[in-house]
C-alpha cells in the first residue's frame, strides 16, 4: 500500500508564454505535442482574521511516531483558531516533523540517509517494443535519462552546504534553523547524507503519455498520466520488483530510515487521462508496507519524493533543482503528509488546509531564488515558515520572517478563510 492517493504534496508549475519558439517542433506523431504546449496550461495542485501569538510547543518533544518503522521525527503543535477541512473550528494543530526536536539544550546533529535513485523514462510502442522518433539524422530512441545531472544534484544546496546569506548549510537544514531560530541551539542540525543508487527504468506504453521533442528529435519533455505514473512507481506490496520503488526497496537501495529522491528528467504528470490537465512536476509521499517479526510488526513507511530536474527554457524561472528543494522542504515539515492547518488562502491563490510550505509560494513572481554554489547557479524555491501558518506575532523565526530564504516573499501571516476559500475566518 502507499499514501499517494491520500495527501501527496504536489508541485504544480507556473507556465509562461515566453518559451523559446525555436524549440517548438511541428508534430509528426499523433501523440506528440509542440514544445510550447505547456505554456498555455494552468498550474494544478492537489490541495490545496484575528491573529494569536502562535503559542504551542513548536516542536519541543522528540517522540518517534509509535508503532511506525520510519525516519526520526518529532512532534509539536501550534495554537491558532481556524477552520478544518470539514468546516469545524479548531484551536490546536499538532504536527510531526523530521529529525530531533529543537531546543536550547539540544546540540545534536541528526543524519538521515538520502539515496538518490535516477529514473530513466523509456517510451514504448503499443505492443511494448522500443519506440524511435524520426529525427532529421535518423531514428532517435525515445528515452529521458537524468543521470547526466546527478553530479549537479549532488553538489546542489539540497545535499551540499551553500550560503543563503549566512553560514553555509544544506537547504533543508538551513530552513529548519531559520524556522526554529528562537527555540533551537546554534548547534542543532538535521542533515541529509546523499548517496547515488543504481538507475531504474520506468517503461511507459503508448497511450499513457504525450511528449515533445527538440529540433534533432530528442525528447524535450514527457507528459505522463498521473495514475499510470503512480502505479509504475509505487509497489503493490513489499518484495515487489515490477515497479521502480519496489525494485529499490527490494534491493535495499532505500530503507525506512531514509528520505529517498526518485529523480526524473523533465517528466511531468497530467490528470484524468487529459494532457491539457498538466503539469505536476513532483510530489512527496511515503510507501506504506506491513511490518513483520523482523521489525517488531511495526508498519513500514518509506519516505520519498518524485522530483523532476527541469531543463532551462521550459518554464519561466523554474529550473534545475527548484522542484527538489520544494519537495524536500515539505518532507521536512510534513514527512507523513498528515499535518493539518487552518484553511488558508495564499497570495498565489492556493487554498489548502495543510502544512505544505512550498505550495504557499509556488508561482509567485519571487518564488525562486538563484543561489550560486560550486560554480553553478541553482534555482531554489522560497518556502513559507511554520510561523506563517501559526500566525505567530512576534515570530520566533530568523529575522521574525514568514518566508525563507527571502523574507520579503510573505510579509504577513496566512489569511484564514472558511470552506468556500473566500469568506475570511474571524474568531
Amino acid at each position: 500500500m502507499h499514501s499517494k492517493l491520500r495527501g501527496t504534496a504536489i508541485l504544480a508549475a507556473v507556465f509562461s508564454a515566453s518559451l523559446l519558439a525555436a524549440s517548438a517542433a511541428v508534430a509528426v506523431e499523433s501523440d506528440e505535442v509542440p514544445a510550447s504546449f505547456v505554456a498555455t496550461k494552468k498550474p494544478h495542485t492537489t490541495r490545496g482574521a484575528s491573529r494569536s501569538d502562535g503559542g504551542g510547543t513548536n516542536g519541543r518533544y522528540s517522540n518517534n511516531t509509535l508503532g511506525v518503522d520510519s525516519i526520526p521525527n518529532f512532534t509539536g503543535y501550534f495554537y491558532e483558531p481556524g477552520v478544518t477541512g470539514q468546516g469545524y473550528v479548531q484551536f490546536t494543530w499538532p504536527y510531526t516533523m523530521v529529525g530531533k526536536a529543537p531546543s536550547p539544550s539540544n546540540d545534536s546533529t541528526t543524519v538521515i540517509g538520502a539515496p538518490i535513485v535516477p529514473v530513466i523514462i523509456d517510451l514504448r510502442n503499443s505492443d511494448g517494443t522500443p519506440r524511435y522518433y524520426p529525427g532529421p539524422n535518423g531514428p532517435v530512441r525515445m528515452i529521458l535519462d537524468p543521470t547526466a545531472n546527478i553530479n549537479t544534484v549532488l553538489n546542489s544546496p539540497s545535499f551540499s552546504p551553500a550560503s543563503y546569506g549566512g553560514k553555509p548549510a544544506q537547504f533543508t537544514d538551513a530552513l529548519f534553523k531559520a524556522q526554529f531560530k528562537g527555540l533551537a541551539s546554534s548547534e542543532w542540525h538535521t542533515v541529509l547524507n546523499a548517496s547515488v543508487k543504481p538507475a531504474r527504468t520506468m517503461v511507459l506504453i503508448r497511450g499513457s503519455y504525450r511528449f515533445a521533442v527538440d529540433a534533432m528529435g530528442h525528447l524535450r519533455y514527457v507528459l505522463v498520466d498521473y495514475g499510470t505514473f503512480g502505479n509504475s512507481l509505487f509497489p503493490p506490496g513489499l518484495g515487489d520488483t515490477t515497479t521502480v520503488l519496489g525494485q529499490a526497496e527490494t534491493a535495499g537501495d532505500v530503507t525506512t530510515t531514509d528520505i529517498a529522491t526518485f529523480l526524473f528528467q523533465d517528466t511531468y504528470l497530467y490528470f484524468n487521462g487529459d494532457p491539457t490537465q498538466c503539469c505536476v512536476l513532483g510530489y512527496h509521499s511515503y510507501d506504506l508496507e506491513q511490518g513483520d517479526a523482523s521489525n517488531n510488526w511495526r508498519e513500514r513507511r518509506f519516505v520519498l519524493n518524485y522530483s523532476s530536474f527541469v531543463s532551462p527554457g521550459i518554464f519561466s524561472g523554474l529550473q534545475d533543482i527548484t522542484v527538489l528543494t520544494h519537495e524536500l522542504a515539505e518532507t521536512f515539515d510534513d514527512p507523513f503528509v498528515g499535518n493539518s492547518t487552518p484553511i488558508w488562502l495564499a497570495p498565489n491563490g492556493n487554498c489548502q488546509n495543510n502544512l505544505e510550505t512550498g505550495d504557499v509560494i509556488e508561482g509567485l513572481p519571487n518564488s525562486v531564488l538563484a543561489v550560486k554554489s560550486k560554480g553553478y547557479t541553482y534555482h531554489v524555491q522560497n518556502e513559507a515558515l511554520l510561523e506563517w501558518f501559526a500566525g505567530a506575532t512576534p515570530q520566533p523565526s530568523l529575522n521574525a520572517a514568514y518566508s525563507w530564504p527571502d523574507p520579503t516573499v510573505l510579509p504577513a501571516p496566512a489569511q484564514l478563510v472558511q470552506l468556500d476559500c473566500a469568506t475570511p475566518f474571524v474568531y
